[in-house]
């Protein structure tokens, strides 16, 4: 695969040569961990290591647009369970989502980017909640390429949710508990909007899945990597998809014998 002309670091484009372009996958989600060792290994506050791992959320944002092939990032920006942390590292992580907010959306317009969230956004603080709603609007027409948050999200929630959706339906008569599918499941979430989850990366080498998309990584590839997430670099990501691109994807069947 041919990097960018506009790629000079001979080291990335060592990597980019060894991708297959037609096999990058679709959808990629990740738990982006590290954040506070990253701060407490240099004596910082971990508000600092936060507004550190911003930037990388950046760079890889830059790397998956020129990729092409990657139709889908979703980036585990705040779980349901990261309400229990200290009342002033949420609000400066909320402040950091609006300032990332209003700093990208120019470079979301530019590169046909579109914002989409999961997970319960009302429950969010008013002004971050307004700028997340005004940067989804600004971006909603935006076809090459989605930024997807999990913003108070967890995944046995957003199971309950889509299991609660279903028992209505089946009370009020509008469902046969018979035909619930997988397929009707899949299309009940609040991911049915985007394509097929085919890896999930761990940055730091925690090897959790974190209430993290339980469904839609059934048949993910799952990569861990040791590099705390501030300091995850363009080429440590291309490094990554080639893992995946070594990875043997067999859906639970058995390899034709040669």
């Amino acid at each position: 695969m041919q990097a960018p002309e506009t790629i000079t670091d001979a080291a990335e484009r060592a990597l980019w040569a060894q991708l297959d372009g037609a096999r990058l996958p679709c959808h990629v989600a990740i738990i982006m961990d590290g954040n506070g060792r990253w701060a407490q290994q240099r004596g910082l506050p971990r508000l600092a290591g936060h507004q550190q791992g911003v930037k990388t959320v950046r760079r890889i944002v830059e790397l998956c647009g020129d990729l092409q092939g990657i139709r889908a990032l979703t980036l585990y920006a705040f779980s349901t369970e990261n309400w229990s942390r200290p009342a002033a590292e949420i609000g400066g992580l909320m402040q950091l989502l609006k300032t990332y907010l209003r700093i990208e959306l120019a470079e979301m317009l530019k590169n046909d980017i579109r914002l989409t969230t999961i997970g319960h956004g009302e429950e969010l603080p008013a002004e971050a909640r307004e700028e997340l709603e005004r940067t989804k609007m600004r971006t909603a027409d935006n076809k090459k390429f989605i930024l997807n948050l999990a913003l108070n999200y967890g995944a046995r929630r957003s199971l309950t949710d889509m299991a609660r959706t279903l028992a209505r339906q089946a009370q009020a008569g509008q469902l046969d508990p018979a035909a619930i599918t997988p397929e009707l499941v899949n299309d009940t979430l609040e991911t049915s909007f985007l394509p097929p989850l085919e890896m999930v990366l761990r940055t730091s080498g925690e090897m959790r899945l974190s209430n993290f998309l339980l469904w839609e990584m059934s048949y993910a590839e799952l990569v861990v990597t040791p590099v705390l997430w501030p300091d995850f670099s363009r080429c440590d990501f291309l490094r990554t998809l080639l893992e995946f691109q070594q990875r043997e994807r067999r859906f639970g069947a058995t390899t034709p014998r040669q």
